[in-house]
């Protein structure tokens, strides 16, 4: 059940994760509200491609760790659709 407490962690999360991501890729900064969502979309594309290898995450590290891995992806792969498209 989601409970007041667990959405405020997962907003926290979810926007360290998304600004983690952001600076790594050097994006152009998506805004507070642009880093939560890249942050929670990224730790659910980072839980399910990691979990498809078989290792699971544990603690706040290792959430962090499988989110931004996961936004990164989300980053590179909105890159390559934007840059494709015709203008």
């Amino acid at each position: 059940m989601l409970t007041v407490s667990s959405l405020l962690y997962m907003i926290i999360v979810g926007l360290v994760i998304g600004l983690i991501a952001g600076a790594i890729t050097r994006g152009s900064g998506l805004g507070w509200l642009g880093s939560i969502i890249l942050g929670i979309v990224g730790s659910v594309v980072g839980s399910f491609l990691v979990g498809l290898i078989g290792i699971t995450s544990y603690g706040l590290i290792g959430q962090i760790i499988v989110g931004v891995l996961g936004a990164c992806i989300v980053l590179a792969i909105a890159g390559w659709i934007t840059s494709r498209r015709p203008v």
